[in-house]
């Protein structure tokens, strides 16, 4: 397992996701179940892979928090392979204080009918990296197909993290034998505090979701924005969530923004997190 690590790191530098002065990457973790994760100084996100799937079937963002000013994806996952708890400690620089379960996490999608979200039945099953550079990455994550609403769906998801911002941009292409269908992008509700919505957005202020394994005493932040949105619910949301809602046809993009931060990092209260959210619609 060390020498995959090792062989991983290197391709990570070969094609530029890891250097003094990269501020951004995202990769595929085969040490680890598949994961695939992005981060840039000031965010960090994984998704689950096929490998998971016996034990976590989700096609949610997991959110991992962290201090800021420096990429730590590769250090976590390197000591998770002595340890599978390692990142869910804070050595100092952030954690995964965060749970996802089924839903849709930290900002991922679904097809919205008849008031519930219909996930996908398997994680993602291949990706690829669009574009990489040491401040800007785009890759698609594809999750195969499945039912919803009578109709067989397929979705790419592409996704865009760049330096010195708490959100990542979305880009998600849903295709099947529909004419057009609803589609819910949005954040599973834990233990909120704050929050704030408006026509195309909503912010929220919460507790840390998983201390399985430590106390934690600090917030986090989470936000959707949905150019043209058509539905906000916030309280009233699917199965315990807050969703931003858009009707699309087959292949024609959804763009979203999804974003999060941690009291113990670059924004320490929610004042400061729901003006970011507002400063970035």
């Amino acid at each position: 397992m060390r020498n995959l690590f090792i062989a991983v790191l290197a391709i990570t530098v070969l094609f530029g996701c890891k250097g003094d002065q990269q501020k951004v990457m995202a990769r595929y973790v085969p040490e680890r179940a598949d994961d695939f994760v992005w981060e840039n100084e000031n965010i960090i996100y994984r998704a689950y892979g096929t490998a998971l799937e016996g034990e976590t079937l989700s096609p949610g963002f997991d959110v991992w928090v962290k201090k800021g000013g420096k990429l730590v994806a590769d250090d976590w996952y390197k000591g998770a392979l002595e340890d599978p708890d390692y990142y869910h400690y804070d050595r100092g620089d952030g954690k995964d204080c965060y749970k996802v379960a089924k839903s849709l996490g930290g900002g991922a999608s679904a097809p919205f009918i008849e008031g519930a979200l219909i996930f996908p039945t398997h994680n993602y099953s291949s990706y690829e990296i669009v574009s990489s550079t040491p401040t800007e990455t785009s890759f698609i994550l594809h999750y195969p197909e499945w039912e919803a609403g009578g109709h067989k769906v397929t979705l790419d998801k592409k996704i865009t993290v760049r330096a010195g911002t708490n959100f990542c941009e979305v880009e998600d292409i849903y295709s099947g034998d529909f004419e057009s269908m609803p589609i819910a992008a949005g954040i599973i509700r834990h233990n909120i505090i704050e929050e704030v919505s408006g026509p195309d957005y909503f912010a929220i202020w919460e507790e840390p979701s998983d201390v399985s394994k430590e106390p934690e005493n600090s917030h986090i932040g989470l936000s959707i924005i949905m150019p043209r949105a058509e539905k906000v619910l916030l309280k009233e949301g699917p199965a315990n969530h807050s969703v931003l809602i858009r009707t699309v046809k087959p292949n024609e993009p959804l763009k979203y923004y999804f974003g999060s931060c941690w009291s113990k990092g670059n924004v320490p209260t929610y004042d400061k997190w729901f003006e970011m959210v507002n400063n970035a619609r």
